[in-house]
Formats: structure tokens, sequence, C-alpha cells
């Protein structure tokens, strides 16, 4: 088939989608007023936890990566619950963790783990620390330490 038909077709097609010059677009129907969520309900809430506190001195112009995961008993990680990844600016480095807990197998623990690198190379770490899966935690304080 040539090229011509087809840019022909092409334009014609193109012609009729258009609404023509003297079209008046609809009138856009009043805003709905917004609705405010409801507060989550026990059942859903029941299995999301907060974690809170701030990381002491990450230094400036580092990746600081938060992750909450499930440990076995050698303290092996099994499962990433949940993760973050914040800017370090050489002071106190807050944060806020949600995690959506269900069920844990018994041999499993919850723990928080961080590290902090500067282009790439890994200069401090958090060393992990436990976590009780059925309390919203503020951990506080938490003290980095120079990587090895």
């Amino acid at each position: 088939m040539r090229p011509l038909p087809l840019i022909l077709l092409a334009c014609l097609l193109s012609g009729c989608a258009s609404p023509p010059a003297d079209h008046q677009p609809a009138p856009t129907p009043a805003k709905q007023p917004v609705r405010e969520t409801s507060p989550p309900t026990p059942e859903l809430s029941a299995n999301l936890h907060q974690l809170s506190g701030a990381l002491l001195t990450p230094a400036p112009g580092s990746v600081v990566e938060l992750a909450v995961v499930l440990v076995d008993a050698q303290g092996h990680p099994r499962e990433l619950l949940t993760s973050l990844t914040l800017s370090g600016t050489g002071q106190a480095l807050p944060f806020a963790l949600s995690v959506a807990m269900d069920a844990a197998p018994a041999d499993l623990r919850l723990q928080l783990r961080a590290r902090v690198s500067v282009s790439g190379r890994l200069v401090q770490r958090l060393p992990g620390q436990f976590i009780r899966p059925e309390l919203n935690s503020d951990l506080g304080a938490l003290q980095l330490v120079a990587a090895p």
C-alpha cells in the first residue's frame, strides 16, 4: 500500500476527532466537597504498627537506608517488611515508619536496621534493634556506629 492514502486517511480521521471551531465546551459541574476519610477501623489498624525515633548524626550528604525485617534466631534476615531512604545532614535524623504486621512465625523476630553510605561506600550502620511487634514504639535516639 502506498503511504499517501494512509496519510490522507490519518488526516481525515484526526479531523473527525476534533470538535468544530465554534463548539462551546460543556460547563463543568460544580466541585464536589472533599470527603474526609474516617479513621481506620480497629480491624484494619490492628496490624499497622508505628516506629519512630532519631538516628544520631548520619554523615552529611549521606544516603540513609532504614529497614524493618523479620530475622531468624541466628539474626539472618528472612523478610523485608518496610524500608525508608533519607538524606543525612550531620544532625540527628528523625524517622517514622509504618509496619504492616501480620502474624509472624514464632521463630522470627522483628528488627530495625540502618546503613549509611556516602558515594556508594558504607560508612556507618545501626546495629540491629529488636522491636516488640505488638506495640507502637518510640525508639528514641539511636546511635550509629562506624562501618568496618
